[in-house]
């Protein structure tokens, strides 16, 4: 069983930066993408970015686009998503998700809050 545990929310200020870490844990596998998605009160869970397998190609939302980066750690089975330039609108609860063979994402982890407040 896959698990994945996201870590490195926190409160910040607009403007400033905090990375997000997603740690696969279990039966890890790194022929599959991971995803980042984040869901603010209210609103519906909306997708931030994606990296591939390899590490060779992501995409980002364009709300995040030009101020986050993603990147994997494969020996660590770690992905990271480098936010900066943050917003009050970025504040979420962030989770990360493994893709799957039918293009969908599973074994979703538990979330760490990111908050942007002066």
């Amino acid at each position: 069983q896959l698990l994945l545990e996201e870590s490195g929310g926190g409160l910040v200020q607009p403007g400033g930066s905090l990375r997000l870490s997603c740690a696969a844990s279990g039966s890890t596998s790194n022929t599959y993408g991971i995803g980042w998605f984040r869901q603010a009160p209210g609103k519906e869970r909306e997708g931030v970015s994606c990296i591939s397998s390899s590490g060779g190609s992501a995409n980002f939302a364009d709300s995040v686009k030009g101020r986050f980066s993603i990147s994997r750690d494969k020996a660590k089975n770690t992905v990271y998503l480098q936010m900066n330039s943050l917003k009050p609108e970025d504040t979420a609860l962030y989770y990360c998700a493994r893709g799957t063979a039918a293009g969908g994402y599973a074994y979703w982890g538990q979330g760490t809050q990111v908050t942007v407040s002066s």
